[in-house]
């Protein structure tokens, strides 16, 4: 590559940072321009769910570098700054200021943003999501001993949020469709320890129950539900999921399907334009199938391979999914892929009740994805299964039988 070359970047997140990280580091001379349209410089997000919340993470602990960098590294990072076309024809990058950027290469890693209810009163003072540094700061501000926040959505977001949350000595109320939190990725086994967990630290769940109206005047103080029961309420936290922002890219003519379609390089139809993080559907050549992964382990691979990819060096963008949570004294990892539906078997090794087991997801006797809960030093094993083909479920049961052995 060409030192008079640009390479743009669309989203100031992890994805994003890494790339520009990783081009420096691959020996690119030209340009980077990285936009984002946060007032904040790149940082990592799971901070925002857990030890923000807490207490337990120093606020400038989830930057990916530190403030300095980018101007050491000739890196034009440019916050506040919202890219508002993609003009393929021209190689250029409209900003919302009119400005437009030429770019050699350009790399689209905007993220995603969370889902909303169609209920009244969404729009009030108190109704809260979390997505952005910004929005975790609000969140914090309202966990005060002997408030009273609602959580709508028992997904991995809203059930961190319900642990930081009690931990603070507020009273908690999760309204979830389902009939268990995390049911259609874990099945009814394994959400159970995740609901009992929580209902063991006090957390009061609405399962089967939807949100009619949030009432409040100016700010909320109450979510009624469609059978009538009235949740007095301080806060509400929405965490029904989130969209990929592929705006830009479907305007460009760019193939959108549940994310930014891409092959395994990370590269979609235009060979000049690549995506990576939240917002890519990337092809993955273990699982044979296209994949968009919204958790931290994607964006922090996936960036780097991105920009490999983008200097023309051969790339096939294979890591696992992986991700993590901690709840109380609950810590997991998770790496595989089991998409509802997909899975036929769970397989257990360990004690549910004791919160201390390995479980496995599996489908005509391979192992699809695995989860360690407060078991360490195991998921490059899980890793090894996923990859490999079908394995005796019994002995993989079997806690005596080591994992590297099977």
């Amino acid at each position: 590559m060409s030192k008079t070359d640009t390479f743009v970047i669309v989203g100031a997140g992890l994805a994003g940072a890494r790339a520009a990280q990783t081009l420096r580091e691959e020996g690119f001379g030209g340009g980077i321009v990285v936009i984002g349209d946060e007032p904040e410089r790149p940082y990592e997000r799971p901070p925002l769910s857990k030890g923000l919340l807490t207490g337990g993470a120093e606020p400038d602990s989830v930057y990916v570098h530190d403030a300095g960098w980018y101007a050491a590294h000739d890196v034009d990072l440019r916050t506040g700054t919202r890219a508002v076309a993609v003009d393929r024809s021209a190689g250029e990058v409209r900003l919302a200021d009119g400005q437009n950027l030429r770019y050699d290469k350009l790399l689209l890693a905007t993220g995603a943003t969370p889902r909303d209810l169609a209920a009244p009163g969404v729009d009030l003072d108190g109704v809260l999501r979390l997505r952005t540094l910004a929005d975790s700061r609000r969140i914090a501000a309202t966990l005060v001993d002997g408030a009273h926040l609602v959580i709508v959505g028992a997904g991995w977001i809203g059930l961190e949020v319900a642990a930081a949350a009690r931990q603070r000595g507020v009273t908690v109320d999760v309204v979830e469709t389902a009939a268990l939190p995390l049911r259609r990725v874990l099945g009814d086994e394994i959400a159970r320890v995740f609901a009992n967990l929580h209902r063991d630290h006090g957390v009061t769940f609405h399962f089967g129950a939807e949100v009619h109206e949030i009432r409040g005047t100016g700010h909320v103080s109450s979510v009624r539900l469609v059978d009538g029961t009235d949740l007095p309420a301080d806060a509400v936290m929405v965490a029904v999921g989130v969209r990929p922002n592929t705006d830009l890219a479907a305007a460009a003519g760019l193939t959108v399907e549940n994310g930014i379609v891409v092959d395994a390089s990370l590269r979609t139809a235009d060979p000049e334009i690549h995506a990576a993080g939240d917002v890519a559907n990337a092809y993955h050549p273990v699982l044979r199938r296209h994949l968009r992964v919204e958790h931290w382990a994607n964006a922090l691979h996936g960036g780097p391979a991105a920009a490999r990819a983008m200097l023309g060096q051969p790339v096939s963008y294979d890591a696992l999914p992986y991700f993590y949570t901690d709840q109380y004294d609950l810590g997991m990892e998770y790496v595989g892929h089991a998409p509802p539906g997909a899975f036929d078997r769970v397989v257990v090794r360990g004690d549910l009740a004791k919160r201390e087991f390995i479980a496995f997801w599996t489908a005509r006797g391979r192992v699809l994805a695995g989860m360690n809960v407060n078991v360490w030093d195991v998921v490059p094993s899980i890793r090894r299964l996923v990859a490999a083909g079908p394995v005796d479920l019994d002995r993989l049961a079997d806690p005596e039988v080591p994992l590297d052995e099977l």
